[in-house]
């Protein structure tokens, strides 16, 4: 265990370590490294840790300066203000332009583009001193070939590294100066960290949040450049081109579905706030003009003032503070609060973006798991895309950034690696901001419960606004540990069933049969949207008309709401009309 230090008279004011921190600490102090990757789900207290490991270093004369590189200017400031609080003076206001930093200060705080724009500046002061480089949020070193060069030339000198990050992982192969890559029996070579603290053993800590996902469905309505008017349901297996218009459909803020999300959310803020009196709510947007939509909307809803954060405006750090200390309901805003900014009271959040590479969406969801105190309950609203359900079902899944995708996997020709999955996901995400950029026009959205999603489990079979099921789902409690989270989605589940008649869903004991395998769900609608693919090219059928005849023949409902064997009961009758059979 390394020395506690008891002169540093900041140590009263410190936060107390959590077990994670102290088993870090003194993993960093056994190996006394140059180089040290920590690996921690978003909420955990990265900041809390590296801070402490850079007190006792000065402390123990081993540096002698300290820079600190965050991926954004308000980020700076939250490490200053967090220094500040254990003795630490950080200068966030440092300028290339200037080349010194104040008077009284150990160190700056900058950004990795300030970094890459003049590393030989940041080099010659590493130089100058016995240094700790902190680098948050360390994937950003791989964000571009400048950013890499630009860091690895900068802090080559320094006398200790310390990485940091939440998600690991990244959606490309650039390499990440300072971290070790070990290959791995599969021939792939991932990133390899000296600590983890997955959001897993951070959820059974009580360290941070259970999140709650609630997703909504809906019809969508809108008008190709073609000048073609096309319908979908939202959700529903179609090609990814439909898909991402009927998303782009429901954000449209002059349509419905935005506003009756951002209305039910709201309706769950005002539960939650009745055992949390000052949670927050977060609404992420793609734009500055949604961004003011949405805000605009908001305020209808509720009265109140809203508070909008856009990254052109200069007092947006001081805006996201004044949110982060005040008790007002909203803030929206777009990407610059989806990573590291520190708003613990946040606990409902709406993901109005149609950005869904892996790495964001880790991120935006770790804007609302901080917890402050014992079973503290997240609430986030999503649109019910394919993608979005599959990232929110694996929010305990750890992963590795990898540098290797072979073609096939050594032992199975068949198995696909999730890099490639990841990768797969990203281009998703551009394909859809390059159809953002086609000519379009939303004519009509209205918005549907769908389900919940809660640790890899689903629940719900989707209905009509403010209906019963809905509203049991909005009144879970907002104190709530992890496992009585789930206990309760079963129970409301079981209640429901019988409610509608269909005691034969429970079993002989008074249970649920097994959660839905929401894995085959995924397998079957993607099957399923595969299939109406191919007949609508061949018989020139549109999708939507292809689907709305499978449910009149075989029932059930929407893709997205249908079942596993009304899925493949349509997947068979699709299968009769390619051979010819009625």
């Amino acid at each position: 265990m390394p020395p506690a230090y008891p002169e540093r008279a900041a140590w009263g004011t410190a936060p107390k370590l959590r077990q994670w921190q102290t088993e870090a600490l003194e993993s960093y102090f056994a190996k006394g490294p140059r180089d040290f990757l920590a690996v921690a789900t978003p909420g955990a207290g990265k900041t809390t840790f590296a801070l402490r490991v850079a007190a006792m270093l000065v402390d123990a004369g081993t540096v002698n300066r300290i820079t600190v590189v965050a991926p954004t200017d308000h980020l700076k400031r939250q490490w200053a203000d967090a220094a500040a609080r254990i003795g630490l003076s950080i200068d966030p206001n440092f300028r290339n332009a200037d080349g010194r930093h104040g008077s009284g200060y150990i160190g700056v705080a900058v950004t990795y583009a300030q970094v890459a724009s003049k590393p030989l500046l940041h080099r010659a002061k590493t130089e100058a001193a016995r240094t700790l480089v902190i680098l948050d949020e360390i994937h950003h070193g791989g964000d571009a070939l400048s950013w890499g060069d630009g860091i690895r030339e900068a802090f080559e000198p320094a006398t200790r590294r310390l990485a940091l990050t939440g998600t690991p992982f990244r959606s490309d192969t650039a390499p990440i100066p300072f971290v070790e890559y070990a290959e791995g029996k599969d021939g792939i070579r991932r990133s390899k960290a000296d600590y983890v603290y997955g959001y897993g053993d951070a959820l059974k800590d009580s360290v941070v949040r259970p999140v709650i996902f609630m997703a909504y469905s809906g019809q969508m309505r809108w008008r190709t450049s073609a000048g073609e008017e096309m319908e979908a349901q939202l959700g529903e297996g179609f090609a990814k081109d439909i898909t991402a218009h009927a998303w782009r459909t429901a954000l449209n803020p002059q349509g419905e579905w935005i506003p009756s999300v951002l209305a039910t959310a709201d309706r769950r803020l005002t539960e939650v706030r009745r055992t949390i009196p000052d949670a927050g709510a977060l609404v992420i947007a793609t734009d500055h003009e949604d961004a003011r939509a949405y805000a605009a909307q908001l305020k209808r809803i509720t009265g109140e003032p809203v508070t909008t954060i856009l990254s052109d405006d200069a007092k947006a750090s001081s805006k996201i503070e004044e949110f982060s200390a005040g008790d007002a309901r909203w803030m929206v805003a777009v990407r610059m609060v989806s990573e590291g900014v520190d708003v613990p009271r946040l606990a409902v959040g709406v993901y109005a973006t149609s950005t869904s590479t892996p790495l964001f969406f880790a991120q935006a969801v770790g804007r609302f798991v901080r917890s402050r105190k014992r079973g503290e309950v997240a609430s986030v609203f999503l649109p019910s895309v394919p993608i979005l359900m599959e990232l929110a079902n694996q929010m305990e899944v750890e992963r590795d950034h990898a540098l290797d995708r072979p073609e096939k996997h050594v032992e199975d020709p068949d198995f696909v690696p999730e890099e490639a999955l990841m990768d797969e996901a990203n281009r998703e995400d551009k394909a859809s901001d390059a159809l953002t950029k086609q000519k379009f026009e939303a004519l009509h959205s209205q918005a549907a419960f769908d389900r919940v999603l809660y640790d890899g489990g689903e629940f719900g079979t989707g209905g009509s606004m403010g209906s019963e099921e809905e509203q049991d789902f909005l009144g879970i409690p907002g104190l709530l540990d992890a496992d009585q989270v789930g206990m309760l989605l079963r129970q409301r589940q079981q209640e429901h069933a019988t409610r509608r008649g269909r005691k034969s869903a429970v079993q002989g004991d008074g249970t649920l049969p097994p959660v839905v395998d929401h894995r085959r769900l995924m397998d079957l609608r993607s099957e399923l949207s595969k299939n109406v693919s191919a007949w609508s090219a061949r018989t020139g059928t549109p999708h939507g008309v292809i689907h709305t005849k499978l449910r009149e023949v075989c029932g059930g409902p929407a893709v997205a709401q249908a079942s596993a064997d009304q899925l493949t009961k349509r997947l068979t009758k699709l299968q009769d009309w390619f051979v010819g059979r009625r």
